[in-house]
């Protein structure tokens, strides 16, 4: 059993990474803005604060031993053409203060989500992709997921993992998942939340992938 401090606990999928490893019996202590509006499994302890506030982190972050960060770059909604709402590279400078604070305080392993076509798998997209994305609200999310990229592999004395997740979807679990380094395999095009969320717990627990960014899909569903 771990100690772990989750960021992004209120989200989609940062919800299911809750559940998961409060069920796998790791201690869970989430990092969140309003806990009245989050419904945490039991046993979650839930930490008022801001990632983006660096002081926020250190009282959050005490006493842990791991960190999942299921942060997102959000929006007004899902539409692409949707206004984004969150600040301007906000998962960039929540990565950077949480590193700042692992480092404080000797904690050295994170998972962090991440998305297909971040930093160096950019290139991997089809053009066409590519120029939806530049044409469309997404392109701030990618923008801000290759700001993270780079500062996350920029850490010393971290053991990190950023998980690339394909086209995110909100259907039950349905497995299996299947990860592989970028230009290794040819991946599937969509991963349930639910199912990432046990893959982010899965790596945390076995020491898996670490320094390393692989795509994560499910092979059927």
């Amino acid at each position: 059993m771990s100690n772990l401090l989750v960021l992004g606990g209120s989200g989609r999928t940062g919800a299911h990474v809750l559940e998961h490893a409060a069920r796998r019996g790791h201690h869970v202590r989430a990092l969140v803005r309003n806990p009245a509006k989050v419904q945490a499994p039991a046993g979650v302890e839930l930490i008022q604060g801001n990632p983006a506030n660096i002081n926020d982190l250190r009282k959050a972050a005490e006493g842990t031993e791991a960190v999942i960060s299921a942060l997102n770059n959000a929006r007004t909604s899902d539409n692409p053409w949707a206004k984004p709402v969150s600040p301007p590279m906000f998962m960039t400078d929540a990565a950077r203060n949480t590193l700042t604070v692992m480092g404080e305080q000797d904690i050295r392993r994170i998972v962090l989500t991440s998305t297909q076509g971040a930093g160096d798998d950019w290139a991997r997209l089809n053009p066409l992709v590519k120029t939806f994305i530049k044409l469309s609200n997404v392109k701030a999310g990618f923008e801000d997921h290759t700001g993270l990229d780079q500062v996350v592999r920029a850490s010393s004395g971290i053991d990190w993992t950023l998980a690339r997740a394909v086209t995110l979807t909100d259907k039950p679990l349905s497995g299996p998942v299947r990860a592989a380094e970028a230009g290794t395999e040819k991946p599937g095009v969509r991963i349930n939340r639910a199912d990432l969320a046990q893959f982010l717990v899965q790596t945390i627990e076995d020491d898996t992938w670490i320094r390393k960014a692989p795509l994560v899909w499910n092979t059927r569903g």
